[in-house]
């Protein structure tokens, strides 16, 4: 059947090649364009049901759906929608099949250009990645999508307390209570802020001595099980029978911030610079390795998705690194006739 008009909107009604009915709207006053739309989606659903093609899908209704149906962490859902609400300006307007290498790089440079800083397109770059794998993956919109890269990034710093700034921080009286206390099962479990502020008593098994992050709750989108020592269990059960949901209070309502102004303060009054709440999990981090921590293990502990976020704390590794330098020893020492360090120690104790 032909385009028909009613009011001054054209609408197209045909039969579909798998025989399903079509009844839609051109969304337009022109007959040309009305006879355009229909052409396109008879060509359409013609590759669909008779070629195999996937239905081709606009980037808009990606957002959508994506937004409705990802879990995003509330502690990141405003940036995020920043985020989508700038990619959706890019690439609105485009069929998810158009959106390819030249128009990302396009993006990217376009951005840099309005005097956006590389790491903020990366930023944005990431939550492109995460539709585009959202529609791959969970949606089966897409087969592939061409590989996003980033600008580089300066490597992020990392700053963790000395023993002796830890114990001036944590001294009785320095901080408020619960501020000591959150500090306290910070550095015991490495836990993000978020997910210690927002710490509910159905995830802690004290008698198992475990806590557990949901999914939805974790950075990297799953379960974590945090197993407790003796200093995170005491911190626990000074806060049995202060609220019925929440294990972190203050004035009996659950906590929403660790790193308030007088976090800062104290922070401020001991000389303790360039320090942020956050950097209470580089500490626990940069302590495990300290402390024969291996990076894979640490990598569990910590919930890390990837290998490589861990990298960053090897360099305070150093003594596993010393004893595998000196593993070629022997075998130089065949070649030259030298004795290694370790031949050269025996032979002092044996003195």
């Amino acid at each position: 059947m032909a385009i028909t008009k009613r009011g001054k909107t054209w609408y197209t009604r045909f039969t579909a090649p798998n025989g399903q009915r079509v009844f839609k709207s051109c969304k337009t006053e022109s007959k040309t364009e009305a006879q355009e739309f229909e052409d396109t989606l008879k060509a359409e659903l013609w590759r669909v049901f008779k070629l195999g093609e996937k239905p081709r899908r606009s980037f808009k209704e990606a957002v959508i759906t994506y937004i409705s149906n990802a879990q995003i962490r509330d502690s990141t859902r405003v940036s995020h929608l920043s985020n989508i609400a700038i990619l959706d300006e890019w690439f609105g307007a485009s069929m998810l099949n158009q959106i390819d290498r030249a128009s990302i790089d396009k993006f990217k440079i376009d951005r840099l250009n309005e005097g956006v800083t590389g790491a903020t397109v990366n930023r944005q770059l990431e939550v492109l990645r995460a539709i585009l794998n959202f529609c791959r993956d969970e949606m089966e919109w897409i087969e592939s999508f061409p590989k996003i890269k980033m600008f580089k990034e300066k490597t992020k710093r990392i700053r963790f307390l000395s023993k002796t700034e830890s114990e001036a921080l944590l001294a009785p009286g320095v901080l408020n209570e619960h501020t000591r206390d959150m500090a306290i099962f910070s550095l015991a479990t490495g836990l993000r802020e978020s997910n210690v502020t927002g710490l509910k008593w159905e995830n802690t098994d004290i008698r198992r001595k475990l806590a557990f992050v949901d999914p939805e709750d974790a950075k990297g989108g799953r379960l974590i099980r945090v197993p407790l020592n003796t200093s995170a269990i005491s911190v626990l059960r000074k806060q049995l029978g202060k609220h019925d949901v929440y294990v972190f209070t203050f004035r009996g309502k659950p906590v929403k911030k660790a790193g308030t102004k007088a976090w800062r303060d104290a922070l401020k009054k001991l000389g303790i610079d360039n320090f942020r709440w956050h950097d209470l999990r580089h500490t626990w981090a940069s302590w495990h390795v300290q402390n024969g921590t291996s990076l894979q293990e640490l990598q569990e502990l910590g919930g890390w998705s990837s290998y490589e976020m861990v990298l960053r704390y090897a360099h305070l590794d150093s003594d596993h690194l010393r004893q595998s330098a000196n593993n070629v020893d022997n075998v130089i020492g065949c070649a030259t006739g030298a004795k290694s360090v370790q031949q050269e120690l025996q032979t002092k104790k044996m003195g």
